[in-house]
């Protein structure tokens, strides 16, 4: 059966990667992703799979039924939506749509999606049981496609055991996935401060109340929260990413607006940080004159693999791949609205290489030169394909 998986996704290779290029091409964003699932939906229609559209308007469910449907019903997913980036590649299939990327590989992970549905369709006479392929709008932004799949009832109907979930990783060479069990991604919030001050002219300070050196007080004292307020044990990061104080050299604006991030892998700790960075944000202010709007926009959850989900993948994955092929991750401090699925059902959220360093493809995501070796594509589908039949034996 592991050939005859390998076998299908080397044969359907070449049209996946067309799906990849056009969908590359025609980039949409977080929950504008209309002409995507048309064109989802038109592949699915070619290749005889049933589906049920319109959740969060752009959201697809499809069902690939084998032998004796009812008996376990797992879940696959990808999402859908690309980034606000102006992309730099020289390539044939460089974004149409300017300002709007790729940039982080959801391409790959629809596409690649569209393999393992052709895939198990093909196969499914080989299982038994019911597989869910869930294609999410809105990854990139709050509240996340994922949370709103779920409250309309994606993983319902027939009711899904467990879900899969796999991301590109351009650190790693393609032919390559990698796993990690237990915690592996941080919850995320969003930070949006509003200082508020006295401007005036930058030579009479004595006559102004400065937001701008309100607000650097701020971003180095609320540094302290990690530093000082969290356990060590408990991985944690603030940054802010964003200043504006529309002053010039010699005048002091009124407002100074301050964006950034806080991520940790800890319930308890994360509503206390909050706390605590309100209650700080606030005495600052108060205490040099002026005033404070603190608002934190709570986001996704952490992500957690299953255990024993993951351990099952990641045995599928070594004897489709070798044991070679298959490394461990580290945790990492970036998020994914995959958070949410894990939060509510045993899940495994793996990392698929893209990378080749010969071939010039070594760029980050959300970067604007954002390439993937389409080779990983094959491994992408077949791999996918083979945990799902896997699983259902389990």
């Amino acid at each position: 059966m592991k050939e005859k998986v390998q076998g299908l996704a080397k044969d359907f290779l070449k049209d996946i990667i067309q799906v990849r290029r056009h969908l590359h091409a025609n980039p949409e964003l977080s929950f504008k992703e209309y002409k995507t699932s048309q064109y989802i939906q038109q592949f699915l229609d070619q290749i005889g799979v049933k589906y049920t559209a319109g959740y969060v308007e752009t959201g697809i469910v499809a069902h690939i039924e084998g032998k004796n449907p009812s008996k376990k019903v797992i879940a696959l997913r990808a999402d859908m939506d690309a980034l606000p980036i102006f992309e730099e590649n020289e390539v044939s299939y460089c974004s149409k749509n300017e300002g709007v990327m790729h940039a982080c590989g959801h391409d790959v992970h629809t596409s690649s999606l569209l393999g393992t549905a052709k895939i198990l369709h093909a196969l499914r006479d080989q299982f038994e049981g019911t597989v869910k392929l869930i294609f999410q709008p809105g990854e990139e932004v709050l509240p996340g496609g994922a949370s709103l799949m779920i409250k309309e009832g994606a993983l319902k109907n027939p009711d899904a055991e467990l879900i899969i979930g796999q991301h590109v990783f351009p650190s790693m060479d393609a032919g390559k996935v990698g796993f990690r069990r237990g915690m592996y991604m941080a919850s995320c919030d969003e930070i949006y401060v509003t200082v508020k001050g006295k401007g005036g002219h930058g030579a009479m300070p004595q006559n102004i109340i400065d937001p701008i050196l309100i607000a650097s007080h701020m971003v180095v004292a609320l540094q302290q929260v990690v530093s000082r307020h969290n356990s060590p044990i408990i991985p944690s990061v603030l940054s802010f990413g964003r200043i504006e104080g529309l002053g010039v050299t010699n005048v002091i604006p009124d407002i100074v607006k301050m964006e950034g991030t806080f991520r940790t892998m800890d319930e308890e700790w994360r509503v206390r940080a909050h706390e605590i960075m309100f209650k700080m944000a606030n005495n600052i202010a108060e205490g040099m004159g002026g005033t404070v709007d603190f608002d934190i926009q709570k986001g996704y959850p952490f992500l957690v693999n299953e255990e024993n989900t993951t351990v099952q993948s990641w045995a599928l994955a070594d004897e489709y791949l070798g044991k070679e092929n298959v490394e461990e991750l580290d945790l990492r401090l970036t998020s994914e609205d995959f958070a949410f699925y894990s939060q509510v059902m045993p899940s495994c959220f793996y990392r698929l290489g893209v990378r080749n360093k010969a071939k010039g493809i070594t760029s980050n995501i959300h970067t604007s030169t954002f390439d993937i070796d389409e080779t990983a594509l094959e491994t992408g589908m077949g791999l996918m394909a083979w945990i799902a039949m896997g699983l259902l034996k389990k």
